[in-house]
């Protein structure tokens, strides 16, 4: 038998995809060169606050249509030292987007990563197929991040934000996604699946948070933590894994997924509390 994993860390773990009215998440996926774009409206990098000590860096990112109206905030904090990648390894920190309401949203879901240390954005988004009844698509794209950052302040602290032009005038700057292959039928081989880009969707996340009466929402003094559970859906494959806590280690709750397809492939979740990133990975046993 031969073992294949994939695995996924998301920034902003708590997150319930719900489409408001305005967002019609729909895209043609009609041939795999179809792309997509988005404008980068804002960015803004923050070193850890010093008044905290919990050493978190924040990136903020504002995605706008082609005529400026801003779609979507992503938000996203890992420790300094990580420099956009989970535990300074080899997998990136997603962070959710938000939709803004404004404008008409062709997505389902947003996210994005950042190679801080390389100064490169990452951009996946997920959406119904407007030729393809029934089916979804998926489209990935990055881009080069041209930044200036302010020297350390008193306290410590720096920001960074996107350079202007020569006129200094905001840069107007795309990002391009490029629509990734349809998912594989139920029947593919596994060694097929294992080849492909690993995407996850989350959904239906319920995590219950008892506090002792009149407990500050900042620094709460909890009764009782459940962890998570939720709803994982595999881009590549089409596979649905319901997945539930089993256990907590210190700060981190762990947990199984199991298949609601019926299938071999199982997968395995860590929820950090304290910094809020949820790792996912996924096994496949293929036939040797």
């Amino acid at each position: 038998m031969l073992e294949a994993l994939a695995s996924l860390a998301l920034a902003t773990a708590a997150t319930l995809v719900l489409l408001p009215s305005g967002a019609s998440a729909a895209r043609a996926c009609s041939g795999t060169s179809a792309g997509f774009q988005y404008r980068l409206g804002e960015l803004r990098y923050d070193s850890p606050d010093p008044s905290k000590k919990n050493g978190l860096a924040t990136i903020a990112a504002s995605l706008q249509s082609s005529t400026g109206t801003p779609l979507y905030e992503c938000v996203a904090q890992w420790p300094e030292s990580w420099a956009g990648w989970y535990k300074g390894g080899s997998e990136p920190v997603w962070g959710d987007c938000i939709f803004t309401g404004a404008g008409i949203g062709a997505d389902d879901t947003v996210t994005f990563a950042v190679d801080w240390k390389n100064k490169t954005m990452y951009l996946s988004h997920t959406f119904a197929c407007s030729d393809r009844p029934g089916t979804e698509g998926l489209a990935t794209g990055s881009i080069q991040l041209d930044v200036n950052c302010t020297a350390p302040a008193d306290d410590g602290s720096s920001y960074c934000i996107l350079k202007s032009t020569s006129t200094g005038a905001r840069p107007t700057l795309n990002i391009s996604t490029k629509l990734a292959a349809a998912s594989l039928n139920a029947t593919s081989p596994c060694a097929d699946n294992t080849e492909r880009y690993q995407s996850w969707k989350l959904r239906d996340w319920l995590r219950r948070i008892v506090m002792e009466p009149g407990s500050s929402p900042i620094n709460p003094k909890l009764v009782s933590d459940s962890g998570p559970s939720f709803t994982l859906q595999n881009m590549a494959s089409g596979d649905v894994f319901r997945c539930a806590t089993s256990g907590k280690e210190n700060a981190t709750f762990v947990g199984g997924c199991q298949s609601a397809n019926g299938t071999t492939t199982t997968a395995e979740f860590q929820f950090d509390s304290q910094l809020n990133t949820l790792e996912i990975t996924q096994h496949w046993k293929c036939d040797s």
